[in-house]
């Protein structure tokens, strides 16, 4: 069996969204365990064989500050989720709540992976071949070194190799141009120590990328600081959003709008499809001692599910294990790094 650790009160809805998916998830994983963890008066209604609550006295609000959801609530939801992994009874969690929270204190209760300095938010962003590109760091590190952007490159390749069974996955560094020359100091050291991963094999370094490779899937991942991988991640949703909102408007308004939009329909429709983020729903955060999944706070009971799907995937071919390997290949490198760094 593999089990799964369910924070059922994170996220904008809570119980209503996190129950119904997980059920769905037990009809489809008949060779898997979920632990809700939440108040027992709000899941008492959810019934399963192989299902178990595990009480919580508290909820971390998703408007909470850090310190108040590492500190005062230590009998939170989502803490004992994660506490879950931390003694073994789960091999992942999965979260809707608060994404600070939950990266400090999975932090605190996991902590980081020997060789790795911060752990790394890594998300799936579609593309137009109806396919995703990886992406980290997608908010947590908002000022990376090289040496950090190196570590991402190292544990986000297992991540693909993992989910989208990708042998070596080729990894691109997001900048403002394909040419080496191109982007700050950063940039340019962290081109450099990609390309020397390269060559030791601990990663395929396709080189830069440009905004636009993220939706053209020109590599398998794509590495940049969590700064402007927010921004891409928030632009796209965005995308997504209003590309819903025209096909919903497609046949309102006078009779030629209404012309048009039946003909545009099935092409809107499908590229919604494609770019739907519900079905690219579930980050990892990945440098834990442990798998932890953060779903989108207003995720709906489709979205939540890609996301128990994902961490149940992680969990299954063994993502912890992979990344820990990978970092240990390339501890001399990251070592060099380090020291570079420093100096």
């Amino acid at each position: 069996m593999t089990t799964l650790a369910v924070d059922c009160m994170g996220g904008d809805h809570g119980p209503r969204v996190t129950l119904a998916a997980c059920r769905r998830f037990l009809d489809t994983h008949p060779d898997a365990k979920l632990l809700l963890v939440g108040l027992p008066d709000a899941l008492s209604s959810f019934s399963h064989p192989r299902a178990q609550v595990v009480a919580a006295s508290d909820v971390v609000a998703m408007d909470d500050p850090i310190e108040v959801a590492l500190r005062r609530k230590k009998d939170s939801s989502m803490r004992v989720a994660i506490e879950q992994v931390k003694s073994g009874a789960a091999q992942a969690v999965v979260s809707a709540g608060n994404t600070g929270a939950l990266m400090a204190i999975a932090r605190y209760v996991l902590k980081t992976i020997d060789g790795i300095d911060r752990p790394a938010i890594a998300g799936r962003m579609p593309d137009f071949k109806g396919g995703g590109t990886t992406m980290l760091d997608l908010g947590a590190n908002v000022d990376c070194t090289p040496q950090h952007l190196l570590q991402f490159a190292v544990m986000g390749s297992a991540l693909v190799s993992v989910l989208d069974n990708i042998e070596s996955p080729t990894v691109g560094l997001l900048n403002i141009g394909e040419e080496d020359i191109k982007g700050n100091e950063v940039i340019k050291k962290t081109g450099e120590l990609l390309r020397t991963a390269a060559n030791s094999g601990d990663l395929s370094f396709y080189g830069n990328v440009e905004g636009n490779d993220i939706y053209q899937g020109t590599v398998n991942l794509i590495v940049c600081d969590g700064f402007v991988g927010n921004v891409a991640l928030k632009a796209s949703e965005g995308l997504a959003h209003k590309i819903s909102e025209t096909l919903k408007n497609s046949f309102t308004h006078n009779i030629f709008t209404k012309i048009t939009g039946i003909f545009a329909y099935p092409v809107l429709s499908d590229f919604k499809n494609r770019v739907d983020h519900r079905h690219y729903n579930g980050a990892a955060l990945l440098g834990l001692n442990g798998i932890v999944f953060k779903s989108h706070g207003s995720a709906d009971d489709v979205a939540f599910g890609t996301a128990l799907n994902r961490a149940y995937d992680a969990a299954h071919h063994n993502l912890l294990e992979r990344v820990r390997s990978r970092i240990a290949h390339a501890a001399p490198l990251l070592a060099l790094g380090q020291s570079d760094a420093s100096a």
